[in-house]
């Protein structure tokens, strides 16, 4: 028995961890604070010099690529994200300007946020082969600095356009070009040659000189030329490209129709080979009036018939010395292959276009039509005074000469 009781005794002696036996503390030394344990000493290796700079060397850079990673972050979004453009603008990228001229006028239209990092951005983007080109541009609302930089790098920046009709002279296109608000430079001293630039529609960007268009103008005359001259009728009665270009300006200022002007071109032909004088009222106009051309409230009269002019188809045998005017595609191909016929005369038949005739005696009937037209119009004096279109009014139209 005692020993039974001694062992739950000393049993139940022990602490509830198993660790050793329980042994009852008075309430003041429960509130004692236990002593804690020293930590373990660090190494002499550990307390190295070299190994606490090379534990501050890495804590450096890993905060520098952390700090590398978050700022490439922040300039690749500010870069493609939108701008602060809120219209649509323009702006104009001048030649020869720099990527840093570009990026501080961009940001001073406050078209990008910052000029530094487009600068960066984008002379990285852009390699060492490709560049942002000069011009003006019309720039989105919102457009990020990627979208700019393409589209300056693309060069398809705003294009303005001066149209040069067909018939016009040299002097008249040249007014054209000086007159243009948005070309720049001088015009040369010297006129081309008449009949030696191209009509058309020019484009251009802001700041092409106005010598670059009127070059484009006369290279692209010479081209159409020689390209239509190649494909002429071998029949022809003219034999030089300079014969071609002056009655192909001439069929040009005669009809702006362009069903008429092979029809009007085989007329000029026909009298070419018969040995008879053109007749044409344009060349007359050319003589008096050089290339300023006629004033629009000048008639023709019939005492101009008679002025002795080097252009004067009234006066003169065969072609004129020079072009009257430019001729356009249309009237050069007329000419290099005009319909086949016989007919010598053309007049107004008073809707705008002409009618034709083979004979002297059809062409005279053709005049007093157009006369009565005018007539009945209110325009009986004008008709009677004014030279009727294509040939003299009120004496007897040429003959063809005799065989």
């Amino acid at each position: 028995m005692t020993d039974t009781n001694h062992s739950s005794d000393s049993s139940s002696g022990r602490s509830e961890t198993g660790s050793g036996p329980f042994i009852p503390k008075s309430p003041n030394e429960a509130l004692k604070p236990e002593r804690v344990p020293e930590p373990p000493r660090r190494s002499k290796k550990a307390r190295s010099q070299i190994v606490i700079f090379l534990n501050f060397v890495m804590t450096m850079i890993v905060f520098a690529c952390v700090a590398a990673v978050a700022g490439f972050y922040y300039v690749i979004t500010t870069y493609q994200n939108p701008g602060p453009l809120e219209t649509n603008t323009h702006v104009v990228i001048r030649e020869g300007a720099g990527l840093i001229e570009i990026a501080q006028t961009l940001e001073r239209n406050g078209i990008i946020s910052d000029a530094r990092i487009f600068r960066y951005v984008t002379d990285t983007y852009l390699g060492k082969t490709r560049t942002l080109k000069a011009g003006e541009y019309e720039i989105k609302a919102g457009a990020s600095m990627k979208d700019v930089a393409e589209l300056l790098e693309s060069g398809k920046s705003i294009l303005y356009s001066v149209s040069m009709p067909e018939g016009l002279t040299v002097q008249q296109m040249m007014a054209r070009l000086a007159g243009d608000p948005v070309l720049e430079g001088d015009l040369p001293q010297e006129q081309p040659p008449e009949g030696s630039l191209r009509p058309d529609t020019y484009k251009f960007s802001r700041g092409t000189k106005r010598s670059e268009i009127l070059a484009q103008m006369r290279a692209a005359q010479e081209r159409l030329v020689d390209q239509i001259w190649e494909k002429r009728d071998p029949d022809l009665p003219i034999k030089t490209k300079e014969e071609f270009v002056i009655l192909a300006s001439i069929v040009e200022k005669e009809t702006g129709k362009d069903d008429e002007r092979a029809h009007v071109a085989s007329v000029f032909i026909n009298r070419l080979n018969k040995g008879m004088r053109l007749q044409s009222d344009p060349t007359i106009i050319y003589g008096l009036f050089g290339g300023a051309g006629k004033p629009a409230d000048r008639p023709i009269y019939k005492s101009d018939l008679d002025k002795q002019t080097p252009y004067n188809t009234y006066q003169i045998k065969g072609l004129p010395p020079t072009p009257i005017a430019n001729p356009g595609r249309a009237a050069l191909e007329a000419v290099a292959n005009p319909w086949r016929t016989k007919d010598l005369y053309f007049v107004a038949d008073g809707t705008g276009g002409h009618v034709f005739a083979a004979t002297l005696d059809e062409h005279n009937a053709n005049v007093r039509r157009w006369r009565k037209i005018e007539a009945d119009r209110g325009n009986a004096e004008t008709a009677d005074e004014e030279v009727v279109d294509g040939q003299p009014g009120g004496k007897e139209a040429e003959k063809p000469a005799s065989n």
